[in-house]
């Protein structure tokens, strides 16, 4: 009961203690009560002037921006009578001198009119003096009309003579041209019958060698054999040789049977034969435009059979060898072209070129009988053509044929 009495006294004196706290606390709470009603007072009284000063530099803003508009206006003013003042200036300068080139041209014309007016005179003394010289000059035509007139007889005496001389000149023309005809047929019946002739010992050569070979080679030493197949291959050549001397002597007397001739095909067949005969040749062969021309469709493919197979063999010693074959129309005539890039020749021996026998490579270097181009000029010539050639030794060769052009 004591300790419960004591306990109680205690929470007694700590309610008056609480209560004690309280009556401050309360005491505090009225008083910052107070000071936030002050506080609040002073805010809005703050707010209301932070309102007033917005307002005034929202108009000192307005006036600024007016004020810079009209700074901006006066200044492009300005800057437009800057211009008009600098234009009027540049157009007074011009003005300036335009006048001083006015004056200037004044001047000069007043100097060319008094050069004019000098020159004038001169010409006037010049035409007086030319009057006289003309005057001179009829006198003088009169003097060369007489002399022309005497001159014309004489011309007329002339030609008569001349005339007379080509009268004689045209029947010794004549004459030489049959005795020349008759010495070109003697020729090629010569060659014909030489060659002809030539046949049959050549064959007995060929046969007697071959007998010597087949019945006796047990008995030749290894040199004999060669000999005897070096006399066979020289047989050969002589035939082949024998051969073309007869077909360059049968063009000379052959007629010839004009017609419309496709090229195209003919150089066609022709590179398609050779490619066939040495399928394991790589050779590029490039065909251009080819016109069709008149001629005897025989001989000129035999033309160039002669031209292409001579680009396939001076060619044969190059690791890409290239032909190129064309034709470009040459006013009445088509020229047509065959080019390599073989071993070509050399221009400082092109009269040889085209002669029979002639070669300007040996055989050791190239197989050939040296009739080729003869036959090819020959066939030419028959048709009223030409052909020529141009090379650099090493760099390769172009051949030129000119035919009748097609109708």
């Amino acid at each position: 009961m004591a300790i419960a009495d004591k306990e109680l006294a205690f929470q007694t004196e700590e309610k008056g203690k609480r209560a004690a706290e309280l009556v401050i606390a309360d005491k505090e709470l009225l008083f910052q009560t107070k000071e936030k009603a002050k506080r609040a007072a002073e805010l809005i009284i703050a707010a209301k002037d932070l309102a007033y000063q917005i307002g005034e530099k929202k108009k000192r803003a307005e006036e600024l921006l007016i004020a810079d508009k009209e700074r901006v206006y006066q200044n492009h003013e300005k800057e437009s009578r800057a211009a008009e003042f600098l234009i009027a200036n540049i157009e007074l300068v011009y003005q300036n001198q335009e006048k001083e080139k006015r004056a200037a041209e004044l001047v000069i014309a007043n100097k060319e009119l008094a050069f004019q007016n000098a020159e004038k005179e001169k010409r006037a003394a010049e035409l007086l003096i030319a009057n006289k010289e003309l005057a001179f000059q009829n006198a003088e035509k009169e003097k060369r009309a007489i002399e022309l007139a005497k001159a014309v007889n004489e011309l007329q005496k002339a030609k008569k003579e001349i005339i007379e001389l080509n009268i004689g000149l045209e029947e010794k023309v004549i004459e030489r041209t049959a005795q020349l005809e008759a010495a070109n047929h003697e020729l090629e019946s010569f060659s014909y019958s030489v060659s002809h002739d030539l046949r049959s010992p050549l064959r007995a050569i060929n046969g007697f060698t071959q007998v010597l070979l087949e019945d006796y080679a047990d008995k030749l030493d290894d040199e004999g054999r060669e000999v005897m197949d070096e006399i066979i291959s020289n047989s050969k050549k002589m035939g082949l040789l024998i051969d073309n001397l007869l077909e360059f002597s049968h063009i000379g007397k052959q007629s010839i049977s004009m017609c419309n001739v496709d090229m195209r095909d003919i150089i066609t067949s022709v590179v398609a034969e050779l490619k066939h005969q040495e399928p394991d040749r790589a050779v590029t062969v490039t065909m251009k435009k080819l016109l069709n021309v008149k001629g005897d469709r025989n001989m000129l493919k035999q033309v160039f059979i002669n031209l292409v197979s001579n680009a396939f063999k001076y060619s044969g010693k190059v690791v890409k060898p290239v032909i190129e074959i064309g034709s470009y129309p040459d006013g009445a005539h088509s020229t047509f072209y065959v080019k390599d890039n073989g071993a070509g020749f050399d221009m400082r021996y092109y009269d040889k070129l085209f002669g029979v026998f002639q070669r300007l490579h040996s055989n050791a270097e190239f197989e050939g009988t040296g009739v080729g181009l003869a036959i090819i000029q020959r066939i030419v010539a028959k048709h009223s053509g030409r052909v020529w050639a141009e090379g650099k030794v090493n760099e390769g060769a172009c051949f030129y044929v000119s035919l009748p052009a097609s109708n």
